[in-house]
């Protein structure tokens, strides 16, 4: 199977993602509450859909996701639409292959997978193992519609994590996956950067890339870049997908402060923080992708960026944020899920004979 990312990133210092697709799919009129996934399906609103990702190819996006982040039954059960998650992703996919397909250049398409929505175990109800045939349902879907990654985001707990990865390797489609930081500098469920870039080293298949998307602004999102790389294995590939600046209530809508200028300069600095796939989440439109194409096309590259230039270039940023950490000791759950990983590949301090081996939606 070609290996189209791969082949881009051994060829390329960056890539460049696309934006927002709710934002931009509310400004073509998807109402509060309705499923932007149905719009795949509806002959109406459909070209609204590949109109948006030509947008972004148009504007010098390397790649475009699919409108399938709410593509999988859990999330699809709120519209009861539980049982259309084929029908759905393949639409979407194609839809986004199509655009990517109208260029004379590559143009990746990475099926979205986002949240479940649900709660995992042992806090929550939801095994691992139903947790994975979610993914995976929704991961083959996208595959058989054309795309050539599948991308894995705004994920907050180390369990989600797990079984989208192990869902999506279903497929043999590279993978790519980013978490989502608050302002404390961590997940939701309380899992730092250094921690998710150390976790990466055994997790299984080994994603392409990993990194960082939505959040509360573009230097929020840099030092979660950082944070990773000081934790990072010396191959591995860090992704930032930021929002656009800051959201804010205007008018009766969200609206988000980053100008295009903003997102030209976050391109440039995530870029020097060790980002090689760099794009927008929330609130970022092709002409904020355009701005970050023309800045990266430009750009030489500089030092890594103290936190004093961040803040000064991008926005305040919060006192959890700002301290670095290198991938301090997970907790004892998440310790022993290594434990028995390394157990079941026959490698590690406790493999069998005892031998010491190498040890929210993105709008």
């Amino acid at each position: 199977m070609t290996n189209l990312l791969k082949q881009l990133l051994d060829t390329r210092p960056w890539l460049l993602a696309d934006g927002a697709t709710g934002t931009n799919l509310f400004a073509a009129g998807l109402q509060s509450g309705d499923a932007p996934e149905m719009w795949n399906i509806d002959p109406a609103q459909s070209e609204k859909v590949h109109d948006l990702n030509r947008s972004f190819v148009d504007a010098g996006s390397d790649i475009i996701l699919t409108n399938t982040f709410g593509g999988n039954r859990y999330r699809l059960k709120l519209h009861n639409a539980q049982d259309r998650v084929e029908e759905l992703n393949v639409a979407a996919a194609r839809l986004a292959r199509k655009a990517a397909d109208s260029v004379d250049r590559p143009v990746i398409v990475a099926g979205s997978m986002g949240p479940t929505g649900e709660i995992f175990e042992p806090i929550g109800p939801l095994s691992i193992d139903a947790g994975t045939k979610a993914f995976a349902e929704q991961a083959q879907a996208l595959a058989a519609g054309g795309a050539d990654v599948l991308w894995i985001e705004t994920i907050s707990s180390i369990e989600e994590l797990t079984a989208a990865i192990t869902g999506a390797g279903t497929t043999g489609l590279p993978i790519v996956c980013t978490l989502s930081f608050d302002t404390n500098g961590r997940t939701m469920m309380g899992i730092t950067p250094g921690q998710i870039a150390a976790l990466m080293q055994s997790m299984e298949p080994h994603p392409v890339g990993y990194g960082a998307n939505c959040g509360t602004g573009a230097a929020e999102l840099v030092m979660a870049i950082l944070h990773m790389r000081t934790a990072k294995g010396e191959t591995d590939v860090l992704v930032a997908k930021s929002n656009c600046g800051i959201p804010q209530f205007k008018d009766g809508e969200i609206v988000y402060s980053g100008t295009p200028e903003l997102m030209a300069d976050y391109a440039g600095l995530v870029f020097d923080a060790g980002a090689r796939i760099i794009g927008g989440c929330c609130g970022t439109t092709p002409e904020h992708v355009r701005a970050m194409r023309q800045a990266l096309e430009a750009h030489l590259p500089g030092p890594v960026p103290s936190v004093d230039l961040v803040t000064e270039r991008l926005g305040k940023i919060s006192a959890g944020a700002g301290q670095l950490d290198s991938g301090a000791p997970l907790g004892e759950r998440q310790r022993e899920r290594r434990r028995g990983r390394d157990r079941r590949r026959g490698s590690g301090p406790d493999a069998d004979g005892g031998a010491n081996g190498d040890d929210t939606p993105r709008f």
